[in-house]
């Protein structure tokens, strides 16, 4: 963001300022300027403004006060009132409350929302669908949604480099500020920190953007300041691409340990995660100092949007509601509230000054047999039972609501449409209209629509609610919707400058400073599960360095999520040997190495169906398996509990007895044959682990085995070389074998039996060894489940 941005006035002083007692001028660039920014501010009659040219676009800078961007093309100027500078965004020449920035965002945003369209306003309730930006320019369709469907929230995917965002952010906000009542753009971002795990980290090591653990290896640190730390430091990252929302933190408890989403939760533990999940929020949306705008609001903050409620880790066997075969969560146990407490004693719980995150994403599931009042079995943005009646009235919640993508959408008829990912998953609802399906969720309370980047469905639900309640009625409820969409604009001061300097840009995304913090994250959050004899670290003897056997690791053929086809398997060493050398010898010959350095993956059990089994007469139902070999589902529910889908003329959903075997079983063969090539010698195996897996398979033939969530390889090395003593805990149990996986429930943590090493150490949830041996510190204390 821009340096020199001042706090907001507080209420206090705006009671000095009387607006009026001077007549409106009226400027652009050409009136008056400074050879810096933020320079020379007259204290002259009353003026406390001061204008500084900038290529495309203008800086006007209050003293005590926003520093206003506004784009030299977009038509916008600034108006004066009381010594002070705003922008006439909606270019008529005097200022409007929505205009003005000494006021509250509640006011701002009530009078902004009044002053829309129903039109505006549907635009607003818009969430495009994923954009990547590969040009500073945009494309005809970006342009297309901005100007003709009012679209102001932007989902970014993919950037072509921080400095193309930033041009393109720019470019896009200019677009935006010349149209209607000069509405900015409210960029977001799913997380975008994951690491490169071939890069280098050094001293100086920059970057497109600091590389961090995924969510579940945040959480194995078991320590929020590093949470908090993280959302602090990628906050400033996002706002200098040009990004105020981000769609995250993912706080499901992750209940069922086959759910494939594993990795982006924060694990199994509701306490656990209400605490990241609060650190995390903290981080993201707190501004302090300069930057503070009002309420720990301002410029550097970042709104969350914390997803799924009620909750998405229990979908029946571990299948997961972006597919046909998942769209059922479902409680055994009767555990369905203590899913919420990520949320109530999270999420709406922060401590930093916002009060609660900003947004909240449903998740596409239908939680089975949970709508005690209506009795409804709908996704859950369809609910009124869950938005309306539980997260509305009961718990209170009052920000933003928005749905997960594509939830709209048809679903397809055929048997092929039943592994169709994403789009088109109106579960429970796939009877109704598309208009119908828009109608029904903004009736519930819902404010916005994920992946929609055209209003014409939105305007047709309107006129049905006008025919149902009238004219006034929808007005309201629309205009309910705005200021709950503006506020998140306004806090985050993009009203008064959205835009972005480049260069600065450039310096902020990825540098020296937030690649070594993320760098220290990676390593807390690593966990060593098995150090037989004390085998680690491994140092060199006699100042000589020792010698690593690093086999080749098979990457089987990855099937695309979208548009269909297949990535070819290949043989790779799992490691990038330039780093590994820097701490020892490598050889292709096991006889002459001194230790064997293994690299796999957790195993890829699947998604839990398959098209061919239905065709060929099944019901197209398979186990999901946390094993490497082979696996028939002999302890398998006989009967789901959840079934029935549009294109199935059965509701019964088992597998029992079907037999699956991981995508990555060679994982296995690669471990059991290294240790046969290296006899007596030590065999360390590192896991990328994204879901809690079975380990008997092989645990008790090797020596050593270190746990990472998505970490350079750097960091890996670091442990095994005793650069850095281990730190990180298991935020989850690793469960012995698959019968206490198919018989543990699927909506209730920590219920399976954990698997116990050679060594005699139960991999249960915050287990972790250091040098010394099991680790049994404050984290551990706090956190530890109690049977």
């Amino acid at each position: 963001m821009l340096k020199g941005f001042k706090k907001v006035i507080s209420i206090v002083s705006i009671a000095a300022i009387v607006l009026g007692m001077q007549s409106p001028v009226f400027g652009s660039s050409a009136n008056t300027k400074n050879n810096g920014k933020g320079a020379g501010l007259s204290k002259d009659n009353g003026r406390k403004w001061s204008v500084v040219e900038s290529g495309e676009i203008n800086y006007v800078t209050n003293r005590n006060g926003p520093t206003l961007g506004y784009s030299v093309n977009s038509g916008v100027e600034y108006i004066i009132k009381g010594g002070y500078a705003f922008k006439d965004l909606n270019k008529n020449k005097k200022l409007d409350k929505y205009e003005d920035w000494r006021l509250s965002v509640e006011e701002r945003a009530k009078d902004l929302s009044s002053k829309m369209s129903i039109e505006q306003i549907s635009g607003l309730m818009l969430y495009s669908s994923h954009q990547s930006i590969n040009s500073a320019e945009l494309t005809e369709a970006q342009r297309s949604y901005i100007v003709n469907d009012n679209l102001r929230h932007v989902l970014i995917t993919r950037v072509a480099s921080p400095e193309t965002a930033a041009q393109w952010n720019n470019h896009a906000q200019a677009l935006a500020e010349g149209l209607g009542l000069g509405i900015p753009l409210n960029n977001s971002s799913d997380p975008r920190h994951g690491s490169d795990s071939s890069a280098e980290f050094n001293a100086g090591a920059g970057g497109d953007i600091s590389m961090w653990p995924e969510s579940i290896g945040l959480a194995a640190t078991f320590d929020p300041e590093i949470i908090e730390e993280f959302g602090q430091i990628a906050s400033k990252e996002y706002r200098a691409l040009g990004i105020s929302t981000a769609l995250s933190p993912q706080i499901d408890i992750a209940t069922d340990p086959r759910w494939y989403r594993f990795p982006g939760t924060f694990g199994e533990d509701p306490n656990l995660s209400a605490d990241m999940a609060r650190a995390y929020a903290d981080g993201f949306q707190t501004s302090s100092g300069e930057d503070e705008i009002a309420n720990a609001w301002g410029y550097t903050s970042v709104n969350t949007m914390a997803k799924h409620w009620p909750g998405g880790g229990s979908g029946e066997a571990g299948r997961d509601a972006h597919y046909p075969f998942g769209k059922y969560a479902v409680y055994p146990g009767n555990n369905f509230d203590e899913h919420l407490i990520p949320f109530l004693k999270g999420a709406f719980d922060l401590k930093g000054g916002t009060g609660s995150v900003s947004a909240i994403m449903p998740y596409y599931t239908i939680s089975w047999n949970q709508d005690t009042k209506y009795g409804e079995n709908v996704g859950n943005s369809y609910s009124k039972y869950m938005i309306n009646d539980l997260l509305r009235n009961k718990y209170g919640y009052e920000g933003v609501i928005t749905t997960d993508w594509g939830i709209t959408e048809d679903i397809g008829y055929e048997i092929d449409d039943m592994e169709k990912f994403g789009y088109g998953t109106s579960w429970g609802v796939e009877h109704l209209t598309v208009p119908e399906r828009f109608y029904k969720v903004i009736m519930n309370g819902v404010d916005q629509f994920g992946g929609v980047d055209e209003s014409d469905d939105i305007l047709a639900a309107y006129q049905m609610g006008v025919e149902e309640h009238g004219e006034e009625f929808m007005r309201n409820r629309f205009e309910e919707s705005a200021v709950r969409l503006l506020k998140n604009i306004f806090q985050v001061g993009l009203f008064e400058n959205p835009y972005l300097d480049v260069k600065e840009t450039a310096e902020t995304v990825g540098n020296a400073e937030f690649m070594e913090a993320g760098f220290e994250a990676q390593l807390k959050s690593i966990v060593m599960l098995k150090n037989k004899d004390h085998v680690l670290p491994l140092k060199a003897k006699n100042n000589k360095k020792l010698t690593a056997y690093v086999p080749e690791r098979w990457y089987p053929p990855v099937k695309a999520r979208f548009g269909g086809g297949v990535t070819p398997g290949y043989f790779a060493v799992p490691f990038n040997l330039d780093v590994v050398k820097k701490y020892f010898h490598v050889t292709n010959d096991p006889s002459k190495a001194d230790f064997a350095l293994v690299g796999i993956k957790s195993p890829d059990g699947g998604l839990g169906y398959s098209v061919e089994d239905r065709k060929n007469g099944g019901n197209g139902y398979l186990p999901i398996t946390l094993q490497y070999s082979e696996y028939t589902a002999e302890f398998a529910r006989e009967v789901s509990i959840a079934g029935g889908h549009p294109t199935e003329d059965f509701t019964n959903r088992s597998y029992k007895g079907k037999t699956v075997t991981a995508a990555n079983t060679k994982d296995l063969d690669l471990v059991l044959e290294t240790k046969k090539k290296m006899g007596d010698k030590p065999v360390i195996v590192s896991i990328n682990m994204s879901t809690p897996s079975v380990l008997a398979e092989f645990e008790g033939k090797v020596d050593g085995i270190l746990v990472n969530f998505g970490v350079q390889d750097q960091a890996i090395l670091d442990i095994v070389s005793g650069n850095v003593e281990p730190s990180g805990l298991l935020p989850f149990q690793m469960p012995a074998n698959m019968k206490t996986v198919e018989e543990q429930y699927e909506d209730v943590p920590h219920d399976m039996e954990v698997h116990i090493d050679s060594e005699g150490n139960a991999y249960d949830f915050t287990f972790g060894l250091n040098w010394d041996g099991v680790i049994n510190d404050s984290r551990v204390e706090k956190y530890r489940t109690v049977d």
